[in-house]
């Protein structure tokens, strides 16, 4: 008999590591002459918005592990202050290549396109008169310059907001003098400014930052003094939410304190232009507690992600992907109820190649049909402006018994959801809080109607949250449908999540925080079963994220026994395949193209008789142990047919498909002169019109 294999000592690949590693292959897009040049721009721009985030949330954790006097190393070996030197290492270096990239790259190759960011030194005097107006109409009412002295201290600074540090010469009005001053610029002002097409070249696009205005006038702030120097800073800020349930009495109020006061929580990170004297840099780094690790010398604007508003031009769709129109499943081309067609068979949609339409009507004729009873639906995460929010709201209106499940606890939308719970409560809905501690993360709704057999229940069940927005960005799945265990099953949920009392006998859906975990888990030995016994084992998962211990453990044990195992994830992964004779019938890739990958898709083959399931829950500890989830099987025939058919496309991508290696870096599948095949572009060519 073999002995056994040692595993590694750092088995586990790092979250935090892997996470910048998905930034890598964000930024990577940015790179790819491939992509469309104002497309490219957009991933420069979600790749800082990302690495924003990174610090705000999981730094800001790191920090405060530290801090707590919490150093010990977790699964994958490394303490805190070892993890917090490697993420500035690699930060650093990312930060480097996204300035380069927007300098050398992207910049000289709109300049070529005629899309202009226009230097200083290069403003005409026609352009310069009007920047000066509008310098003094638009930007001077709102600007409040601060000199910096014993009787005013350093202002509050604004999470992720742009300053200026000022260097001053001379005496003020009241003949004392001044060394420093601080200006604010305020978030109501555009950070990019587009110049009128009469003072450019015809056919051209050209914009200016709103810093350089500033710059540019900056001295008329400080009349009778000396602007020895000006120079950009941003800072970022802490922006998790800490509630403690034991003490919370009114959810709402307290998370809208919480929310205020992580405008202006402790700085994890400084930007600063590296014009910026040392003395200068060393002055802020003392205001704000932080040490050289934590800034970041910039070569441009401190805020790149506002950059995103320039893909935003519409005279050039040339340099933009090819709109595109969502299809529809053929049943729903007509002007049949919903509930008809959900009555003859369930429904599977896949976004955004096909429309979330039919999921907001689905709510939408449940709010006017009299034979509709009541209505319960989950919102995690809604946008401004939700039309499913409007349906609600009308539907409660209309006398329908409305519940709805709203999540406010979910990052960065807290805002958001708690405007649309005033809403709905002012309309005369049911609305419940997701319990703290477990948020509420299932994607379903509920509508029961009255019909002539009896009460008939119609669910919607997702991957993916009812955000209208994200529904043309994410991809993501949705089924409909009107089987009776499906319904009573969901029915049992809303129960639990209203009254917190225990879902018992749930026929069909998996959940969490209770069964999930032990469900999948019994799969994976299912399969380990199999291949103890001679028989081919198969699992294929596509999630966002794969961190939880016992199941990257569990996957490990499958890899020894034989089980062949493909896993498609997006984002973190802490599985190091390709370990021989531990994880080498592991392999780990990620899609990262157009569209965000974002469903949540598991496959058992369990001896050929096959287990499909969709989820809103990937495998992390959090998914499995601290929110409430929802996992539930896809059996017609047909539809297991098509989600075969889709995981074997990802499987096949050559084109935006990136390879996990062993040592947690990932590497772009290489095509070998293979014909390109990209999953993304043949779901648009399938279920959708690419343009």
């Amino acid at each position: 008999m073999d002995a056994p294999v040692t595993p590694p000592a750092d088995r586990y690949i790092n979250r935090e590591l892997s996470l910048l590693e998905f930034n890598h292959r964000v930024l990577a897009q940015a790179n790819d002459p491939a992509v469309p040049l104002l497309e490219r721009l957009r991933f420069l721009c979600i790749s800082c918005t990302n690495l924003d985030e990174f610090f705000e949330v999981r730094v800001a954790g790191l920090k405060q592990r530290l801090e707590s006097g919490a150093p010990s190393a977790g699964p994958d070996l490394m303490t805190p202050q070892q993890l917090l030197d490697e993420i500035r290492h690699r930060s650093v270096g990312l930060v480097r290549q996204q300035y380069d990239l927007l300098n050398n790259s992207i910049l000289p190759e709109l300049a070529s396109e005629r899309v202009h960011f226009i230097h200083r030194a290069d403003w005409t005097e026609e352009q310069q008169a009007w920047l000066g107006d509008f310098y003094n109409n638009e930007i001077v009412p709102v600007l409040t310059p601060l000199t910096l002295d014993p009787s005013r201290p350093f202002p509050r600074i604004l999470n992720k907001s742009l300053n200026f540090i000022v260097r001053l010469k001379g005496k003020d009005a009241f003949g004392r003098r001044r060394h420093r001053a601080v200006v604010q610029a305020p978030r109501t002002l555009p950070r990019i400014i587009r110049i009128p097409d009469h003072l450019i070249e015809p056919g051209a696009v050209s914009y200016v930052f709103l810093s350089s205005i500033i710059h540019a006038n900056v001295a008329e702030l400080f009349p009778g003094m000396k602007v020895e120097g000006c120079y950009q800073f941003r800072v970022t800020r802490n922006s998790n939410l800490y509630l403690d349930d034991e003490e919370v009495e009114d959810l709402v109020r307290a998370l809208e304190g919480q929310l205020a006061a992580s405008r202006y929580g402790a700085a994890v990170r400084i930007e600063i232009s590296d014009q910026c004297p040392p003395d200068l840099s060393e002055f802020l780094l003392d205001h704000f507690h932080i040490d050289h690790a934590d800034m970041f010398s910039v070569d441009g604007p401190v805020n790149l992600n506002r950059l995103a508003q320039v893909c935003e031009i519409t005279e050039r769709p040339d340099l933009l992907y090819t709109p595109f129109t969502q299809g529809l499943p053929d049943r729903l081309k007509t002007d049949e109820s919903i509930f008809t067609v959900l009555k003859n068979q369930n429904v599977l949609l896949h976004h955004p190649y096909q429309s979330f339409a039919p999921v907001i009507d689905f709510i939408g004729e449940a709010a006017v049909d009299p034979n509709v009873l009541a209505i319960k639906q989950t919102l995690y995460r809604t946008g401004a402006n939700s039309p499913i929010v409007d349906h609600l709201v009308q539907a409660a209106r209309n006398g329908k018994e409305v519940t709805v499940v709203v999540e406010l606890m979910a990052r960065f939308d807290e805002a958001e959801n708690i405007t649309s719970a005033n809403r709905l409560q002012e309309a005369g809905a049911h609305v419940v809080y997701g319990l703290i501690g477990f948020k509420t993360h299932s994607k379903m709704s509920m509508v029961v109607r009255r019909e002539q057999s009896g009460i008939q229940r119609y669910v919607h069940l997702g991957t993916g949250n009812y955000h209208p927005g994200t529904t043309r960005l994410y991809t993501d799945y949705g089924y409909m449908s009107s089987n009776k265990n499906l319904g009573e099953d969901v029915h049992k949920i809303f129960m639990q999540l209203t009254s917190l009392t225990e879902a018992t006998d749930l026929v069909k859906i998996m959940t969490a925080p209770f069964d999930l975990f032990d469900s999948l888990v019994r799969k994976i030995d299912q399969e380990i079963a199999h291949a103890i016994n001679g028989k081919k084992a198969r699992i294929v998962a596509k999630m966002n994220a794969l961190i939880e211990p016992q199941i990257v453990d569990k996957l490990y044990e499958a890899s020894s026994a034989g089980v062949r195992i493909d896993l498609i994830v997006r984002g973190i992964c802490s599985v190091r395949p390709g370990i021989p004779g531990f994880s080498d019938n592991i392999h780990v890739r990620s899609i990262v193209g157009r569209f965000l990958e974002h469903s949540r898709v598991y496959y058992f083959r369990n001896d050929g008789k096959e287990e499909f399931f969709c989820s809103s829950a990937d495998w992390m500890d959090r998914n499995f142990f601290r929110r409430n989830e929802t996992c539930f099987p896809i059996k017609q025939k047909p539809l297991k047919e098509r989600l075969w058919a889709d995981l074997e496309l990802f499987l096949a991508d050559n084109t935006d498909a990136w390879i996990l290696q062993g040592d947690g870096t990932y590497e772009p599948l290489a095509t070998a002169g293979d014909p390109p095949v990209s999953a993304q572009q043949n779901f648009l060519e399938q279920l959708g019109n690419p343009g």
